[in-house]
């Protein structure tokens, strides 16, 4: 199997996360700095003023003076404690690049030369993890590495999660940041897709995946679900062998070149309106 990195967006997303965490620590080293010579200036008047009482004899002053500068040593600036962003959007992040690293290892050790597996394409509307093109036709793939049981209703995603005496410590709506569930997501960016291959004379139907490939994923109820949904990379391989062989090597290279081109088109598009 041939494979195409086109984008990697949730590596770009740690390494925001990662520079957000070193310049958040230089700001709190900075300020720690300037609390540690306000510090320093604050001692060395109450240091003065005592020095200053026992010149002059005023005894009084001066005991309240080795006071204060006894104070004013235990009250030291700490330094900063380790800045960091929110534990469990990094690590699930992490995992997410994890599931998709894992997708694309076992399909590689499965498909032949014939298979193109192109990753992280991008359009208009939304992001794609994996698009297999390949003599059995073309795949979009969308991988969710959740450790919980999922309820599929249409487009619809609801997931529950259990602790290992299997009560349920949460529950909620797999969604992206527009409210999309994983079905959604692939849908969307596929059916765009399809419109601009079609217009490029390629009339192909995109299969639609979503993969839960976390060890402890579950369906626990699926109806009307729009997108084959599947619990491991073998589920699909057994899907594509029993694809009809539609696409020849020619076809397969010309889908992918055009896939590439489209994702390179968006991602200019994407720089320059930045």
């Amino acid at each position: 199997m041939r494979l195409v990195e086109l984008s990697n967006h949730p590596r770009g997303l740690l390494r925001d996360i990662h520079r957000q965490r070193d310049a958040d620590g230089q700001r709190a080293q900075a300020r720690h700095a300037q609390e540690l010579a306000r510090h320093a200036e604050r001692l060395g008047q109450a240091r003065a003023r005592r020095d200053e009482a026992l010149a002059r004899h005023h005894w009084w002053t001066w005991i309240c003076g080795i006071f204060a500068v006894r104070s004013l040593r235990r009250r030291v600036p700490r330094p900063p404690a380790s800045v960091s962003v929110p534990v469990g959007k990094e690590e699930s992040i992490a995992a997410g690049m994890a599931g998709e690293q894992q997708v694309a290892a076992e399909l590689g050790a499965v498909l032949g030369n014939d298979w193109v597996l192109l990753r992280g394409y991008r359009n208009g509307r939304g992001e794609i993890d994996h698009l297999l093109a390949g003599p059995g036709g073309l795949f979009a793939i969308e991988v969710k590495h959740h450790n919980a049981t999922v309820y599929i209703t249409g487009d619809d995603w609801l997931f529950e999660k259990f602790d290992r005496w299997d009560n349920r410590v949460e529950q909620g709506r797999i969604a992206d940041r527009t409210g999309r569930s994983p079905s959604e997501q692939v849908n969307d960016a596929a059916d765009e897709l399809e419109r601009f291959l079609h217009a490029r004379r390629q009339h192909v139907s995109i299969a639609r995946i979503v993969i839960l490939n976390h060890p402890r994923s579950r369906v626990g109820s699926q109806r009307n679900a729009t997108v084959q949904v599947t619990m491991s990379t073998r589920q699909i391989v057994d899907l594509l062998n029993r694809s009809p062989s539609e696409f020849p090597a020619g076809r397969v290279a010309a889908l992918a070149s055009l896939i590439e081109r489209d994702h390179r088109f968006h991602e200019a598009r994407r720089a320059r309106r930045k």
